[in-house]
């Protein structure tokens, strides 16, 4: 384990949970059910620029600051932007925002990445101290009681009870105080090269990221701290 690491903190979409189906495919499902067809692509497409935008937006704007209503109006216009030129119709794009917001919270459609479990069950063996840190809502909380070992985590910050975003330092200043660690003291593991490693690393903190994919071209920090599976992580820290 690298020295002086009192705790373990993980992302949680796309380091532990994986939506399923694809956010691509529920968007587009939900686009037919309200008789608005797009293609996967277009939906790709879209919903990637959205992104972008919200992100600039916060950084401009709000200095990563959220809450429950500031998250659930980010939402609501990312889905707007993935629709609006084929609805016109303010309540129509509203049924459509409804539908998505449920759907992303039914733990049936989320699931966990294979080697998720054996990772948080052999770092708990190890009496590593362990917890989850996301920028999600409060839908997380529900989701992860439906995913063992999720369930049984004893520490969650989720970015609109926190108050800030990844990749604010708000965000990892309000971990430390919390768990009464100083910023060498703790790891972020996550798939998001800007959001979670490089923020982790600028905040002081160890990180790893996890690349299962090997797409993410574009690392660059230390090639030790890149993981191709979660579950490398036992190794790791086992040293």
């Amino acid at each position: 384990m690298p020295r002086h690491v009192q705790a373990v903190l993980f992302d949680a979409v796309g380091t532990l949970l994986k939506p399923r189906p694809s956010v691509a495919e529920a968007y587009q499902s939900a686009g037919s059910r309200h008789d608005v067809n797009l293609t996967l692509a277009e939906v790709r497409s879209r919903f990637d620029a959205a992104l972008r935008d919200c992100l600039v937006e916060d950084q401009q704007h709000h200095d990563h600051r959220t809450n429950e209503t500031r998250e659930r109006a980010r939402w609501q216009t990312i889905v707007e932007f993935v629709f609006a030129a084929e609805v016109d119709n303010p309540a129509k794009l509203k049924r459509i925002f409804d539908d998505l917001w449920q759907h992303f919270a039914d733990p049936e459609n989320w699931a966990l990445f294979d080697d998720v479990a054996r990772t948080w069950q052999e770092l708990e063996r190890q009496e590593i101290q362990l917890g989850i840190a996301s920028n999600f809502d409060e839908r997380l909380l529900t989701i992860a009681e439906h995913h063992s070992p999720l369930a049984d985590c004893q520490h969650w910050f989720v970015s609109s009870q926190v108050g800030h975003r990844k990749p604010g330092p708000r965000f990892f200043a309000s971990i430390e105080r919390e768990l009464s660690l100083e910023s060498d003291q703790l790891l972020l593991v996550g798939d998001d090269l800007e959001n979670d490693y490089r923020a982790a690393r600028a905040a002081g903190w160890h990180a790893y990221h996890v690349d299962r994919t090997g797409a993410q071209e574009h690392f660059d920090g230390d090639p030790a701290h890149r993981l191709g599976r979660l579950d490398e992580l036992i190794e790791v820290l086992a040293r």
